[in-house]
């Protein structure tokens, strides 16, 4: 007899129900080293250990660029919101009943490496949340209203924020709801479970996990895969 235990039920939810303003065309759709930005972020979390089945939240045109993925486990579609929290309660309702946590990630995030969603998805098990993110190395200023230089700021405890960020099911419901019942509107599940007063747990990041929003970082992730 085994004496590991079998790890609690994931899904990921992987948003990718975007506008991508900023790229002039879908950047999910855009090819990264012969696949598409999409393809690489699925295939991350299939690979992942901890993780038992995805959610894509994405439109039909993109799940058409997934043909000739190997679902190794179960993977479900379902349509997008009208911004990124309505896209993840989607997902949310999405989800199977055996699901104890979620790690809910940004499809434009193509380089995620399997190890640090092992990793935050443990962290995630004992904490209750965690995200993965990197402490900020930078030299940090703040402007004023006409981008003028006005004051420096101490990066001592500074982090950039990164998905997946692995919460469980139950939490992550009741801060939806807290959410939707004070009209706030949030940009992560992170601000999400902040609002109910629960901590997250912060993982740094082993490896690049850039998100695609320019042409610029498309060209980086290719340099970085090569």
């Amino acid at each position: 007899m085994s004496d590991v235990s079998p790890l609690p039920f994931c899904t990921a939810i992987l948003v990718a129900a975007g506008s991508s303003r900023r790229m002039g065309f879908d950047k999910l759709a855009a090819t990264l080293g012969g696949k598409s930005v999409l393809r690489r972020s699925l295939e991350a979390f299939l690979a992942a250990d901890s993780i038992s089945s995805v959610v894509l939240v994405c439109p039909d045109d993109l799940w058409s660029l997934l043909d000739g993925v190997d679902f190794t486990k179960p993977v479900t579609r379902t349509d997008g919101g009208a911004d990124r929290q309505d896209s993840v309660a989607r997902g949310l309702a999405a989800l199977g009943p055996e699901t104890r946590f979620v790690a809910v990630h940004d499809g434009a995030r193509p380089l995620v490496a399997q190890e640090d969603i092992d990793r935050c998805v443990a962290a995630a098990i004992e904490y209750r949340a965690a995200s993965l993110a990197r402490r900020v190395t930078e030299t940090m200023k703040r402007s004023d209203a006409d981008d003028f230089i006005a004051e420096a700021v101490s990066r001592e405890n500074l982090w950039c924020m990164e998905t997946p960020q692995v919460i469980e099911i139950s939490l992550l419901r009741d801060a939806y709801a807290a959410v939707a019942a004070n009209n706030l509107l949030v940009t992560d599940e992170v601000s999400a479970v902040q609002a109910i007063g629960a901590k997250v747990k912060f993982i740094e990041s082993r490896h690049p996990n850039l998100k695609i929003t320019t042409q610029a970082d498309l060209a980086l992730a290719e340099a970085l895969l090569k």
